[in-house]
């Protein structure tokens, strides 16, 4: 990354995701390949203030750092071709390694994997929700819960080669309200682990710190103390939930 300036090196657009609900775009500033998303495209959202979602990305990424998991790639707000918005570092998966599936019923393995939910295929078929079962997912779905994700597809999670798990696509989150939509629910009231503990800890500190201080520039103080209560809150069960209320518990489509 020597010699780029990420913030003010010129954004030069290539591409664009066409299968994302918001204006994705692709392109280079210096030799980094990165995804940019203007805050002037994004669409109103009935339970979401307008014209945040880049700025929910960027918190994400700060709560990230603060857990020290890398779970979000790099992002950050700057201007582009487009006015301003999220840019974030590309990350390019394996393409053989899927952490989420959907699968016969009957052919879910007995080990290495956690299983969801179950439906019908449009053959009538039982199929399965299933996700891997490690602790890199592990401490995506922790994160997850912390930021009150409402959209945790499974084309949201970018399986690496080298087993490190990313996660993208973070505009609905830190709502003041429970959102959590997700398909990470495979630990639901599994005792968490002393690292999960220790990295919703940093974040607690954090919050009192240089991570409040930041997302205040980001989130509402009613956002900012949702999330101290949820940090609180799963710290004192030591216990991955399990879903609340009468929402869909999971994003539509799955993936």
């Amino acid at each position: 990354m020597a010699g780029t300036d990420l913030m003010t090196d010129e954004l030069t657009l290539t591409g664009r995701i066409r299968t994302a609900s918001n204006a994705t775009l692709v392109g280079s500033v210096g030799d980094q390949t990165v995804v940019y998303k203007p805050i002037r495209s994004e669409k109103p959202l009935w339970d979401f203030p307008d014209g945040c979602l880049a700025h929910r990305e960027v918190a994400a990424y700060l709560v990230s750092e603060a857990m020290g998991w890398n779970i979000v790639p790099k992002t950050w707000l700057r201007d582009g071709p487009l006015g301003e918005g999220m840019v974030q570092l590309w990350q390019e998966p394996d393409p053989e390694q899927d952490a989420v599936d959907l699968m016969p019923a009957d052919e879910v393995p007995e080990t290495g994997w956690k299983h969801v939910l179950e439906g019908q295929d449009d053959a009538g078929r039982t199929v399965a929700l299933v996700h891997e079962d490690t602790a890199a997912l592990r401490r995506m779905a922790v994160f997850d819960v912390i930021v009150n994700n409402a959209d945790r597809k499974g084309d949201h999670i970018l399986a690496m080669k080298d087993g490190h798990r990313y996660g993208v696509d973070h505009g609905l989150t830190f709502h003041s309200e429970h959102k959590l939509r997700t398909v990470l629910w495979g630990w639901v009231g599994e005792q968490l682990t002393a690292e999960e503990l220790e990295g919703i800890d940093r974040v607690r500190s954090g919050l009192k710190e240089t991570l409040g201080r930041d997302l205040a520039g980001l989130l509402t103080a009613e956002e900012i103390s949702a999330l101290t209560g949820r940090c609180s809150a799963l710290r004192a069960t030591k216990r991955a939930p399990g879903p609340q209320g009468h929402s869909s518990a999971v994003p539509w489509p799955l993936s």
